[in-house]
């Protein structure tokens, strides 16, 4: 017999004679599997020893009524605020519900699924809600296997069926854009993150719909890519600040509002005059984003909305009910300030 801490749904399944995805439908309370089906899971499964967190009679008697939520560690100098106002959403919204967010530093090595087997085989919190996604995400993969109750903010694989909330980054990045365009602007610019990013090639994606929209290509040298850092950003706003007068971009938009402020602070550096000389919007709209001078344009997220659907979404998991909606897309708003300039038409 497998020990109780390496037990796997995998396990459970085959003692049980059932497929992997019969168990998960039996710990998630399914009406597509039989009562009969569902006592032979929850029997395998503590024989095993293994423990989901949900609300199976057979497996628990009580809950720890905490959700956890990993933080990644962020290079030196870099913040994070829109996870700020996301965690700060979460407890709001859990404590109005009787329960609390038990934060934990994420792994930084290769094996980031550690912290949550052992916080799932303790039994220490009742579901995780996962930020920082990426395409095929490990955790991702390992909670859909074991069948705990989770919600991730973030994408990850569309072929995988899971519970998330999201900001649609895609039509955020083509307001952005189209609000240069209504401006006059035809030669828009754009700093991106590197490919490897998958919520970078969401908000990709919408530049590229924009110009497909008003009929125009886009030059290819008016992407260039950095990392979420005002360095970086200095070092790319200057790659296309360096193209020929006829080809270098009026107007530029960015991934975040990190970005942003490097392009604004290498453009004074230059003796340039951000929102005359390159119209610029960020993504994020941050707090100080008001009082930046020129002050920025920029797409904002509905954090709050986010953060209180992600809790919601767990807790009916946690409950054994079924999710009205279990891929959940919300739109941004663009917020339009002094630095995306007038009218040039």
């Amino acid at each position: 017999m497998p020990r109780k801490s390496s037990v796997t749904i995998k396990d459970v399944a085959r003692k049980a004679g059932v497929s992997i995805a019969t168990v998960s439908y039996a710990f998630n309370n399914a009406d597509s599997i039989s009562d009969e089906t569902r006592q032979r899971v929850f029997a395998a499964a503590a024989a095993l020893g293994y423990r989901p967190n949900v609300r199976a009679r057979n497996l628990r008697t009580q809950e720890s009524r905490i959700l956890g939520y990993s933080w990644h560690p962020l290079p030196k100098d870099h913040w994070h605020p829109v996870l700020d106002r996301f965690i700060y959403g979460m407890a709001e919204a859990a404590e109005a519900e009787g329960y609390h967010i038990l934060t934990f530093a994420g792994s930084t090595g290769d094996d980031v699924w550690s912290p949550y087997e052992e916080l799932l085989t303790s039994g220490r919190v009742d579901g995780f809600i996962l930020s920082d996604t990426n395409e095929n995400d490990p955790r991702i993969r390992c909670l859909l296997d074991r069948g705990f109750p989770f919600v991730a903010f973030g994408r990850a694989n569309e072929a995988w069926d899971f519970p998330y909330v999201d900001v649609d980054g895609e039509t955020g990045i083509y307001k952005a854009v189209k609000h240069l365009f209504d401006l006059g602007h035809r030669r828009v610019g754009i700093l991106a993150w590197p490919e490897d990013s998958l919520t970078g090639e969401y908000r990709y994606a919408g530049y590229k719909r924009a110009y497909k929209e008003i009929g125009l290509v886009a030059d290819p040298q008016w992407t260039v890519r950095c990392l979420n850092s005002v360095d970086e950003s200095a070092t790319a706003i200057e790659t296309l600040m360096h193209l020929p007068p006829d080809r270098r971009p009026t107007g530029v938009v960015t991934m975040s509002d990190m970005i942003a402020l490097g392009v604004i602070n290498k453009l004074y550096a230059m003796g340039l005059q951000p929102g005359r000389d390159m119209a610029i919007v960020g993504f994020d709209d941050i707090p100080t984003a008001q009082y930046i001078h020129p002050s920025l344009s920029s797409v904002r997220q509905p954090i709050k909305a986010v953060s209180h659907l992600a809790v919601e979404m767990l807790l009916s998991l946690i409950r054994g009910e079924k999710l009205k909606r279990r891929q959940v897309l919300l739109e941004p708003d663009l917020i339009v300030r002094a630095s995306s300039g007038v009218s040039i038409g």
